[in-house]
């Protein structure tokens, strides 16, 4: 039981309910399809049907759409403990895909799995809808982001919210957190250029808010950041963890 407790899937469900031994049990039987993918291919491509999901154990994903022209939009980016195509699971196909940004660790999960899961433990069910409901409404504070937000605010708010979440499961502090993410990364899922992208993280970091360098984001001045930002994390569903 101690392994299933360490889970970063765990760690996050346990925010909205206190899981019992049972709950527990049934979650560590979900976690034994576990494999390997390789950064840079896809794992779910869009349109692809009759696909599994998956619990994102370690590494980082990025969820995106592809436009005709090849251009891409990513609409999230997934961290330990996050789904990955939890809806195309009772859908036909998947209407995105999912490239990892590293090497990653996933448990494969089928719908027979998650239909019996949730037909013995009704509180477990009710957690994963609590996890997918953040998880949308957080592609609605990504939206907002694209749609009304100055560049700089865009940017900051952003990573604040990755640093929310990567506190929630224990791998980030107030002070900052490693970051695989690249600048053309940022860029798709802020509907920046890659040329914009390296001017507003230099103007941050001149204005002594945040630095993004070698693979780290530091906060320099977290408050200042929210200040630019109006990050107001009440959508994550949990108390700001990187005030703590």
């Amino acid at each position: 039981m101690t392994d299933i407790l360490e889970s970063p899937l765990t760690k996050k469900l346990q925010v909205f309910v206190a899981l019992s031994d049972d709950e527990l049990d049934v979650l560590k039987r979900l976690h034994l399809r576990r494999r390997s993918f390789t950064a840079g291919r896809d794992l779910v491509h869009q349109g692809q049907s009759d696909q599994a999901a998956y619990i994102l154990a370690a590494g980082w994903v990025c969820s995106y759409k592809l436009q005709p022209d090849g251009t891409r939009q990513i609409v999230d980016v997934q961290i330990p403990g996050d789904f990955l195509g939890l809806r195309s699971v009772l859908l036909r196909t998947s209407d995105h895909s999912f490239e990892p940004v590293t090497d990653i660790q996933a448990v494969e999960v089928l719908a027979d799995d998650l239909l019996d899961a949730f037909t013995k433990t009704p509180r477990l069910a009710a957690a994963f809808l609590w996890a997918a409901s953040r998880d949308e409404a957080m592609v609605v504070e990504h939206l907002v982001g694209v749609g009304r937000r100055s560049a700089d605010a865009r940017m900051a708010h952003f990573l604040l919210e990755l640093g929310a979440r990567l506190k929630l499961v224990g791998m980030g502090r107030k002070e900052g957190y490693a970051c695989p993410l690249t600048q053309y990364h940022l860029a798709d899922a802020l509907g920046l250029s890659a040329v914009h992208v390296n001017r507003v993280l230099r103007k941050l970091r001149e204005s002594g808010l945040l630095t993004f360098q070698d693979g780290r984001v530091t906060f320099d001045d977290y408050d200042g950041l929210v200040a630019i930002s109006g990050f107001d994390p009440a959508y994550l569903d949990q108390i700001d963890p990187l005030l703590k």
